[in-house]
């Protein structure tokens, strides 16, 4: 979950790393540094906590060099410090890595290389990794990671530079990402393309077991064994300053206030006129195929698992097809059957996600047919799949997700749409209705965010309340469960997400007036029940925020407070719901002065298991 940054060209190298840094600190801040080759001789500079210390550090140490590396952690062995943070660097001094993944035989390497008289000065597993490249090292850097590679097993991507070679850098991954910026006498390494988009808009993406020999004006790409890779470079679609807060407090406030104009840009092409049939680019399947499946399976980690739960109900209520949802991190322990003529869809905003790549290929060498919802385009869980429909959400640079959320259960809905309009599970004249709602979703998105103000008030009511339970039943259960989930996340306020039916079995007992409770109660096949359980908590002196339909009546008499959406139909009411929830968690979250990008011990994309 660590993010790494390279350059070699005629600037400082610091500047960018630095920079390129700060777009990824979304991917870890327990600590940081940057490496330099400067006059023949490595220069380090390395700090425990955020980048504005590192930016500190090096106000007071400058480095000077066109050739560096940078990385920003989070902590997997060793606890935070300066002598476990990246870069590492050899015994000699000469050789300098930054790392993201996780070495799985590590200490087996370490007992090794300390016995062949290797010193070791931290407790992290990528100190091997730089110990084996100086072990192999005769002059030719990349051989000499060729092969340590053979010898690391885990996952890896890594950017290394050597004092020996002003010229020259070596980047390679597996299982972890990396891509590769190509620019004009000047050339960038990152974890992800949002680092390096204020220099280029043109990248390699590199696959697994690939490496890159990187200079200025040339960059060849060929696999571990030596052998060429022949790539055309990816073109990278957003401006350059879609990574920028653009007035905003915080990139979490922007990625909720930009989600009406992402979801025209997630309909576009695809849904352009109710009467029509949806077309979906990418999903890679035949009416036939659709027509003969048995079975959909859906799996996912966190917030991508709570649309996968919308994608379940959906794909049952609409196509007609058998449905489940698994959490990544536990399909394996099971073993799962995978029948005859199953569909996997994966779900993550990354595409990088280590569980749900794992879940993807346990599924695919099953015998499912993979086809994944994702944002980044050219991951590896979009490469790895058989086809994939793209979110189309623009870069999320939040820890927290928002706008990745709602766009995976339209997209979702759309395939489930056009699933029941293949198999006749669904009438015509309801899929034209639901269809017409989609299309109306970015217009009540935006009136949504102009309601702002309304929900900040009820933040400001609640925020000092030490609990939170979040109710809903229905499609709108994984609605409470990813409304507790984002108050948690930012806010640290303990918030559960429970299934109202569930009430009585438990959770009723932590109902008391420093407790509030968030029930979602738009009008649909639940409602009645919703306003039973609303009951039950105000007879027990619980505090309760109603969210509910304009116009609803009923609601704003059981309950204190009311967050309001408009009416839309109830399957399309997890994207609707969403956003104000969000909005909910996030002034909350301000108010009590947290650090709502980067919340701690929270990392965007988690690439280890």
């Amino acid at each position: 979950m660590c993010g790494i940054v390279g350059y070699i060209g005629t600037r400082q190298a610091t500047e960018i790393c630095l920079a390129g840094l700060k777009r990824l600190e979304y991917r870890g801040y327990d600590s940081a540094g940057i490496a330099v080759v400067e006059d023949g001789e490595l220069e380090v500079v390395k700090v425990v906590g955020k980048l504005a210390a590192l930016s500190q550090a090096l106000d007071e140490t400058p480095l000077d060099g066109s050739l560096g590396i940078g990385h920003t952690r989070w902590a997997t062995h060793g606890k935070p410090s300066e002598t476990n943070s990246h870069p590492h660097v050899s015994n000699d001094g000469r050789i300098a890595l930054v790392h993201n993944g996780i070495i799985e035989n590590y200490a087996e390497l370490r007992d090794q290389l300390e016995d062949q008289g290797y010193e070791f000065v931290s407790e992290t597993d990528t100190e091997v990794i730089v110990h084996l490249v100086d072990k192999y090292y005769d002059g030719d850097l990349a051989a000499a990671f060729r092969r340590a590679a053979e010898e690391l097993e885990g996952a890896f991507a890594v950017g290394i530079i050597c004092a020996d070679h002003p010229d020259q850098m070596i980047a390679a991954r597996r299982f972890s990402p990396l891509v590769v910026g190509i620019g004009e006498g000047e050339n960038f390494i990152a974890s992800d393309m949002g680092a390096v988009r204020e220099w280029t808009d043109r990248v390699y993406v590199i696959d697994d077991d690939e490496m890159a020999v990187i200079s200025r004006d040339d960059i060849e790409l060929t696999d571990l064994k030596g052998e060429p890779v022949d790539r055309e470079p990816y073109v990278i679609p957003w401006p350059a300053d879609a990574a920028q807060k653009g007035g905003h407090k915080h990139f979490m406030h922007k990625e909720i206030h930009e989600q009406p104009r992402a979801m025209r840009e997630c309909l576009l092409g695809r849904l352009t006129d109710p009467e029509r049939a949806i077309t979906l680019e990418g999903l890679n399947m035949t009416d036939e195929e659709i027509r003969g499946l048995r079975k959909v399976v859906f799996t996912a980690c966190g917030t991508a698992y709570h649309a996968g739960l919308v994608g379940r109900f959906l794909m049952e209520k609409l196509a007609r097809i058998p449905a489940e949802c698994d959490l990544a991190a536990e399909l394996r322990a099971r073993d799962p059957v995978v029948l005859d003529h199953t569909l996997a869809i994966i779900v993550s905003q990354s595409g990088e996600t280590a569980d749900t790549l794992v879940a993807l290929r346990e599924l695919k060498e099953k015998g499912a047919k993979v086809v994944s919802v994702v944002n980044v385009v050219d991951s590896s869980i979009a490469r790895e799949s058989d086809g994939v429909v793209y979110i189309q959400a623009g870069p999320e640079i939040g820890v927290a997700s928002t706008k990745a959320y709602t766009l995976q259960i339209l997209t979702i809905a759309l395939i489930a749409a056009h699933f029941a309009d293949v198999r006749g599970g669904t009438g015509e004249h309801e899929l034209i209705e639901l269809r017409r709602a989609m299309l109306s979703l970015p217009e009540q998105a935006h009136e949504l965010i102009e309601r702002e103000d309304s929900v900040k008030s009820v933040a400001a009511k609640y925020y000092r309340c030490p609990n939170s339970l979040f109710l809903g039943r229905g499609v709108n259960l994984p609605s409470a469960l990813e409304g507790a989930l984002k108050l948690k996340e930012i806010s640290y306020i303990h918030a559960e997400g429970y299934s109202a039916g569930e009430m009585k079995h438990g959770p009723i007992a932590l109902v008391e007036p420093s407790l509030f409770t968030v029930a979602i109660a738009v009008k649909g096949d639940v409602y009645d029940k919703m306003i039973g359980n609303i009951q039950e908590i105000k007879a027990r002196s619980g505090p309760v925020i109603g969210v509910a339909f304009d116009g609803d009546t009923e609601i704003p008499r059981q309950a204190d407070d009311v967050l309001w959406v408009p009416e839309c139909p109830e399957l399309l009411t997890p994207i609707t719901v969403a956003i104000p929830l969000q909005l909910l968690a996030y002034h909350i979250a301000d108010m009590m002065d947290r650090e709502i990008d980067q919340p701690r011990n929270l990392a965007k994309t988690v690439t280890v298991e």
